[in-house]
């Protein structure tokens, strides 16, 4: 037989807690008390636990066990097998086939053409781009014709080509020289590179100092002075157009405020382009002033008489 002990405060709570271990009802046990217990001192010190037994009855075990074995029989037990449905005997009756097209039709579907679909029209082709002319490549310089050095090496051309040969070798740049004389009996030196702005420096120091530097050697020894010009890609030109120009504007202001306009020191050749520039001119009046390397060039007003 089953039981179990419980205990608790009082009665009721120990007997309860032993039903719900039990899984069994009120009615179906024997209650057994081991100890009544006690409240102790004031109900708070010393106090015993209620302790009782729970035993299932024995009617009540024997039904559980009838139960138990019964629904183990039924486990145990193999399912029946349902009867297989038996197929319909009778086939389903085959669909007649499509009766064919009669010939006459069938001819006609042959014969007669399909309707084409039409065709896309054809999208707005893009008139081809006009092909953009070749631009005509610039003639070669002139100075690579006279990169050889003169026939004559003692020739004041040639001792000017020997010389800028080896002065701008030491100063690694690479150009192309053409040393040639001009109808006047003077030298003229032409340079062509990729790297002219070292040879002619600020405002054409750099050139200047080279032309002044040539000639010497050119002339050293000789009886009849030559004039040597360097030029680098046509500087010179440019140079002088650009001081025009200037000489132009400074004489306006001048004319416009009344007072004498003051240029910036230059060397005597570009002073002499400014005096050149302004010589014409009915308004103004041009002189130099100061002592070099600082001397200029002074635009003052004419008086009127």
């Amino acid at each position: 037989m089953r039981s179990v002990e419980s205990s608790a405060k009082t009665m009721e709570e120990a007997v309860t807690q032993g039903l719900e271990k039990l899984g069994v009802s009120f009615a179906d046990v024997k209650i057994d008390i081991l100890d009544e217990g006690s409240k102790g001192f004031l109900g708070i010190l010393g106090g015993k636990p209620v302790v009782v037994r729970l035993t299932v009855r024995e009617d009540v075990e024997e039904g559980e066990d009838l139960l138990s074995s019964v629904a183990l029989e039924d486990a145990v037990k193999e399912p029946e097998q349902k009867p297989a449905r038996k197929r319909a005997s009778r086939s389903k009756a085959e669909k007649p086939a499509k009766e064919a097209k009669p010939e006459k039709a069938a001819a006609q579907e042959a014969n007669s053409p399909k309707a084409e679909k039409p065709a896309k029209p054809a999208k707005d082709e893009k008139p081809p781009r006009a092909v953009k002319p070749v631009k005509a490549e610039k003639p070669a310089a002139p100075a690579a014709e006279a990169a050889q050095p003169p026939a004559d090496k003692e020739a004041p051309e040639g001792r000017a080509f020997t010389f800028l040969t080896d002065v701008t070798r030491l100063m690694g740049v690479e150009v192309t020289i053409n040393a040639r004389r001009d109808e006047e009996g003077n030298v003229r030196v032409d340079m062509f590179g990729d790297t002219l702005g070292i040879l002619i420096g600020r405002r054409g120091e750099t050139l200047d100092a080279l032309q002044y530097l040539t000639s010497l050697y050119v002339n050293k020894g000789g009886e009849d002075y030559i004039r040597v010009t360097l030029d680098t890609e046509n500087y010179r030109a440019k140079r002088e157009e650009a001081l025009r120009r200037l000489a132009n504007r400074m004489a306006n202001r001048a004319i416009k405020t009344g007072r004498k306009v003051v240029m910036e020191p230059m060397n005597p050749y570009e002073r002499r382009i400014l005096h050149s520039a302004l010589q014409q001119n009915d308004a103004v009046t041009t002189h130099s002033e100061g002592e070099e390397p600082n001397r200029h060039v002074v635009i003052t007003l004419k008086q009127q008489n």
